[in-house]
């Protein structure tokens, strides 16, 4: 059986999941219009993805005993400046979302839930990807200033990516 206190928060985080799902779709909406159906799937890749870590989420709560409450989701931007705009706030939201899951963490190391530890180091390991991935791009967008040549090569490098659900 799951604490509530860990029960709460892993209920929050779900709805954060679910929130940055929602987040990336307004990113991909942005970068169709602009043309770049490249950046779009990458984002559309990552809409997957959150979903599945909300989802991932879910069934660890159903499992450990717990209950899955569902709150209201905030409204994404959907205005944005530039392709670089999109992934120096996709960073920024990578950061925060590493900042909520190590708050999980401590709530599950202070509670000695081994089992919800276990569970949250595939999300730690995540997300030293997902930063990773995020900055990559960031730096891609400055090193060619956002335009161009350089910005269709990136498109191309994006518009390859598939979703591949991870192994549970």
């Amino acid at each position: 059986m799951i604490s509530e206190k860990l029960q709460d928060a892993i209920n929050d985080q779900i709805n954060k999941e679910i929130f940055s799902e929602y987040y990336y779709l307004s990113m991909a909406a942005y970068l169709s219009s602009q043309g770049l159906a490249g950046f779009e799937n990458f984002f559309l890749i990552q809409v997957q993805e959150e979903r599945f870590h909300a989802m991932k989420m879910y069934h660890f709560l159903n499992e450990r005993g717990g209950r899955v409450i569902l709150s209201q989701i905030d409204t994404p931007k959907t205005e944005f400046k530039s392709p670089l705009e999109v992934f120096e706030l996709a960073y920024k939201h990578e950061q925060f979302v590493t900042k909520l899951i190590n708050d999980l963490m401590d709530i599950a190391i202070s509670e000695n839930d081994h089992a919800a530890k276990s569970f949250l180091n595939w999300f730690v390991d995540e997300q030293v990807e997902e930063e990773a991935s995020m900055e990559g791009f960031v730096n891609k967008l400055k090193l060619i200033g956002g335009k161009g040549n350089g910005l269709l090569m990136i498109d191309k490098e994006l518009g390859a990516r598939t979703f591949t659900p991870p192994a549970k």
